[in-house]
């Protein structure tokens, strides 16, 4: 079993984040916010897909305001992602959001910053504090406002993880200082509802700052990678990344970030959380590589049979192998199997047979025994 750092929970909405909660799975809307009819049909469909928590990106006004009426037509809570203009929050949370991201690299006054949580206290709305290394605030401008260019930042001369010498001052360390400086002021004005991220493209800065990080505060992780790329590629940068972090005890909430489908985002987020054991909402398929053995089209068969397990609430282990001669051996832990062989194929439970049936008949008959497992208790 994975040992979880222990962290002060705070409620996102009804949904509790840290302490004892399960770790949730949450994804960002990439429609235009002021487009209200398509981001709320876009936060259902991610509803169904089992997201728990959504975001938006609130870049003016109009944005803002469209936030308010977009909370009235969802059913999981919302998160407004702020940057520079810290009035955008103040409307986001009379529309009723559940949480606010700010962004301590480009908000940095800290009057504004304490006006945010003066406000967000008052109506009990946790505050995101987002470290990204692409927008960090300048090398000697953590918290200042005035006499820096963001195009002469310095934090690209930083060295990243595993880069620097001792007593160099290292992006993990620029990073850490600007978590704890937004933390300081939040804390400053007897504000605690707080959860953290601190995201990097590059995995091992990412790695080194979460780690430090969560040694030096009792608060909430949200983990992710930032930017980490397209559904293939971005998917495995994730893994590895929050792979780590999460073996390791260390996460709360976590947001896959790919040039993507937004769902792909839900479903990439929940298998590696399966992985770990770490959440157990729907099926997880196990299912061999082929080979020269396979006398069936096994890439097609498994994907049919993770479309369909998608579709099902049944916390199931579920494996697809390619030929009976090791197949139910190989996957004898999973709850329900199939072995395709040459023209007909073996259903088994916990590596026995239960039914030979016709190639033609497997999929249904796989199905059916997937159902006739009990569904999870509500």
């Amino acid at each position: 079993m994975i040992k979880r750092r222990p962290t002060k929970p705070v409620y996102v909405g009804g949904v509790k984040v840290g302490g004892d909660a399960e770790i949730t799975v949450q994804s960002m809307t990439k429609t235009d916010t002021r487009d209200v009819a398509a981001t709320v049909r876009q936060i259902h469909e991610l509803e169904e897909a089992g997201c728990d928590i959504i975001r938006s990106a609130v870049p003016d006004m109009d944005a803002a305001i469209a936030m308010g009426e977009i909370k009235k037509q969802i059913n999981i809570p919302l998160i407004a992602d702020i940057h520079f203009h810290y009035q955008l929050a103040l409307k986001c949370l009379e529309g009723g959001v559940d949480c606010l991201r700010l962004n301590p690299g480009n908000l940095r006054n800290e009057d504004q910053v304490r006006e945010v949580a003066a406000a967000a206290k008052a109506q009990n709305v946790p505050i995101r504090i987002g470290v990204n290394f692409g927008s960090l605030p300048p090398v000697g401008g953590i918290g200042r406002t005035r006499g820096f260019s963001r195009h002469m930042d310095l934090v690209n001369k930083l060295p990243k993880a595993g880069e620097a010498s001792e007593g160099d001052y290292s992006v993990v360390d620029h990073m850490v200082a600007t978590a704890l400086w937004e933390i300081s002021l939040l804390e400053d004005q007897d504000f605690d509802q707080i959860k953290i991220s601190m995201k990097a493209f590059d995995v091992p800065t990412t790695i080194e700052a979460y780690t430090r990080l969560s040694e030096m505060i009792p608060y909430p992780l949200h983990l992710g990678i930032t930017e980490a790329g397209t559904k293939t590629s971005g998917s495995i940068r994730t893994s590895v990344g929050l792979g780590v972090l999460l073996y390791n005890g260390i996460g709360d909430t976590i947001r896959v970030s790919l040039s993507d489908d937004s769902v792909d985002e839900v479903i990439a987020g929940y298998e590696i959380l399966k992985s770990l054991n770490l959440r157990s909402k729907g099926a997880v398929l196990v299912a061999c590589p082929s080979c020269g053995r396979a006398d069936v089209d096994v890439r097609k068969l498994a994907n049919d049979v993770d479309s369909l397990l998608r579709k099902s609430n049944r916390n199931i282990k579920v494996a697809v192998m390619g030929c009976e001669v090791n197949g139910p051996g190989e996957a004898k832990d999973a709850d329900v199997g199939i072995a395709a062989g040459a023209g007909r194929a073996v259903i088994f439970r916990k590596g026995e047979k239960v039914r030979v049936v016709p190639e033609a008949e497997m999929l249904t008959a796989l199905m059916e025994e997937v159902e006739a497992e009990p569904a999870p208790a509500d």
